[in-house]
C-alpha cells in the first residue's frame, strides 16, 4: 500500500499554519513541520522550556548547546527571540496564547480523545507538556501514520492506552489520510489517490463520515 512519508505528512500539516501563529511543535517527528513553512509564511515558535520565535536548527559543528529545545536539540537566534523561565511558558500554554499544537500520538479516537505519552504498563512515560498542550492551545493537530508498526489502526473508536487528553484533537494527518473530528466522529477529507475509501475503511478501526467530496492527498517529494 503507498502511503506518504513522515516529511511528507509534516509538509501537508505545515500547510494549514497561518502567517503569524503561534504554535507548539511535539518532540520528535512534529518538529518536522518547522521544515516546511510556506513561502510568505512565517509561524512563532515556541518551545516548553521557555523560548518565543527561535530559529531553525545551526549548520552542525556550530550548535550552541546552551539554546535547546524542549527535544534537548539545537536551535538558532533570530530577531525577536525571546526567552524566560519554564513556569512562564507553561503560563503561555495555560493561559490559552498559542494558536496550534501538533503533536504525535499511539492513538487517537473518533471523539478527538488523544493517547500519546503511554504505551501502558510496561512503557516509559514521557508526557512532557502534552498534557497542558491539548487543552491549553485554540487548536490541537495530530501527525501520525496511519496504522502501527505491525499494521493495527491507530484511529479508533475508543483509545485504549492512557489518555493526554479528552476531546482535544481537531484534525489528524497520516500517511493516508487528512481527518477531521466532528461532532464525535471521523470526517474524511483528503485521501492518496491510488486508495480506495474501502482499503482506508478497512485500516481504521472507526467508521469514516463522508459528507461530500473527497480531495486527493498529493504531496511534493520533501
Amino acid at each position: 500500500m503507498d502511503k506518504l512519508t513522515n516529511n511528507q505528512i509534516a509538509w501537508r500539516a505545515a500547510q494549514d499554519i497561518a502567517d503569524g501563529a503561534y504554535v507548539n511543535l511535539g518532540i520528535g517527528f512534529p518538529e518536522k513541520v518547522a521544515q516546511f513553512q510556506p513561502p510568505g509564511r512565517q509561524a512563532i515558535f515556541h518551545t516548553e522550556n521557555g523560548i518565543l520565535n527561535f530559529g531553525e536548527s545551526p549548520a552542525k559543528g556550530t550548535e550552541d548547546w546552551d539554546v535547546i529545545n524542549a527535544g534537548k536539540k539545537a536551535v538558532t537566534v533570530k530577531p525577536g527571540t525571546s526567552f524566560f523561565h519554564h513556569a512562564d511558558s507553561f503560563a503561555m500554554v495555560r493561559g490559552g496564547h498559542l494558536d496550534v499544537a501538533i503533536l504525535g500520538a499511539y492513538e487517537v479516537a473518533e471523539n478527538g480523545d488523544l493517547a500519546n505519552w503511554s504505551t501502558g504498563p510496561k512503557g516509559v512515560p514521557a508526557v512532557g507538556g502534552a498534557m497542558d498542550l491539548v487543552h491549553g492551545a485554540k487548536r490541537v493537530a495530530v501527525i501520525t501514520d496511519h496504522v502501527t508498526k505491525d499494521g493495527k489502526p491507530k484511529l479508533l473508536q475508543r483509545c485504549t492506552l492512557p489518555l493526554t487528553g479528552v476531546g482535544c484533537v481537531t484534525r489528524v494527518y497520516t500517511s493516508l489520510a487528512v481527518i477531521d473530528i466532528e461532532d464525535g466522529r471521523f470526517v474524511l477529507r483528503e485521501k492518496l489517490p491510488s486508495l480506495s475509501v474501502e482499503e482506508l475503511q478497512a485500516v481504521t478501526g472507526a467508521e469514516l463520515f463522508i459528507p461530500g467530496p473527497v480531495a486527493d492527498l498529493i504531496c511534493p517529494e520533501v
